[in-house]
């Protein structure tokens, strides 16, 4: 049997994880967290301006052959298996609109919500009072009911960025942890 790509390979970063950098390479604190970091790439980018950078992903064999290397990492569900808060959270999420998660590297399921939705309930408890979330999403997925989620989890919410692609636009969200 073979094994499907996403099993084995980290995703490559692309143009969503290099839109993404831009918004988050000035960002700086004691602790930064990127849950699903695939390559590494933000994570390794976070590590210049942060005392301490977790990367969580949920494949070992992905964690494995990080193509940017980061020394923190952690197998995991989102941020399942920590029990500390972080200034700053980032994730590209998987936001792809599917009927079923194919790809754990960019299926979202309906909507593109199932597993976004899953990972933000993971990252809440994790983000400090005050502290930032950043993720990026697309229009290809029911973003808006995405920030409504993140709001109801105690976030101020706002789009600090698209970018218009042929097929898609990206979006980044900022929230801002309101309570504990």
């Amino acid at each position: 049997m073979q094994k499907k790509l996403s099993e084995t390979e980290p995703y490559p970063p692309s143009e969503d994880t290099f839109f993404l950098a831009d918004y988050i390479k000035n960002e700086h604190g004691k602790s930064a967290l990127d849950v699903g970091t695939g390559s590494g790439y933000l994570a390794n980018l976070l590590a210049k301006s942060f005392s301490v950078v977790i990367a969580t992903d949920i494949s070992f064999n992905v964690l494995k052959k990080q193509n940017y290397f980061t020394s923190n990492i952690i197998c995991c569900n989102g941020a399942d298996a920590l029990n500390c808060q972080f200034d700053l959270v980032v994730c590209n999420l998987p936001y792809l609109n599917t009927d079923e998660i194919l790809d754990v590297r960019t299926d979202g399921g309906k909507e593109g919500l199932t597993v976004p939705v899953k990972i933000i309930s993971s990252i809440t408890p994790r983000v400090k009072p005050n502290g930032k979330l950043i993720y990026i999403t697309s229009s290809l997925s029911n973003f808006r009911k995405l920030i409504e989620y993140t709001k109801v989890n105690g976030f101020d919410v706002n789009i600090i960025a698209k970018k218009k692609l042929f097929f898609e636009e990206l979006i980044i969200i900022e929230a801002i942890k309101l309570f504990s």
